[in-house]
């Protein structure tokens, strides 16, 4: 990001730490353990203020951010920003990761709690299939336990896509 903004690095990380400490973008750190080396080891950024998203883009109408590219994106960092509030808001600290590895299977979210690994999706469509959930299963692999998954979406109402995941309505986050 520093060389893109032609700026040096320790610059970046000052700038970066006020934006994080201020809830305006939140670093998504991965989710890795020494069982398998072949993950992706970078966090993700995402700016929590979808409204200075949409400004900073020009997006000029709420058709515009619907149509576009990047409408699933805006779609994830909500749910996202969601879901952190829920848990900061009650004193916690959010146990989020995100799971990517080097063969292109990504997770969009894994809560961790007590040693149990919930995985979810973040999908635009009010209809999700079981693909939705594919990558669930290389969870398997690290060893620890796995707890019910699920495709938050845009359907109306929670449906079961497996045995071990459901669709669940973004507007319950």
């Amino acid at each position: 990001m520093a060389r893109d903004a032609d700026i040096v690095p320790n610059t970046a990380k000052k700038w970066l730490s006020i934006l994080q400490s201020s809830g305006i973008v939140y670093l998504l750190e991965p989710y890795y353990n020494n069982v398998t080396k072949r993950l992706v080891k970078s966090p993700k950024l995402y700016l929590l203020d979808t409204g200075l998203a949409a400004y900073l883009t020009e997006w000029s109408s709420p058709e515009t951010l619907e149509a576009g590219a990047m409408s699933g994106a805006v779609l994830e960092t909500r749910i996202l920003g969601e879901l952190l509030k829920s848990w900061q808001h009650n004193g916690l600290r959010a146990p989020f990761y995100y799971y990517r590895d080097t063969d292109g299977k990504e997770i969009d979210l894994l809560i961790t709690q007590d040693g149990t690994l919930y995985p979810l999706e973040f999908k635009k469509t009010a209809s999700p299939d079981k693909s939705a959930v594919r990558h669930f299963s290389v969870l398997e692999k690290l060893g620890l336990p796995v707890g019910m998954g699920a495709v938050v979406c845009l359907a109306g109402q929670a449906l079961p896509l497996t045995e071990k995941a459901w669709s669940v309505p973004a507007g319950w986050m």
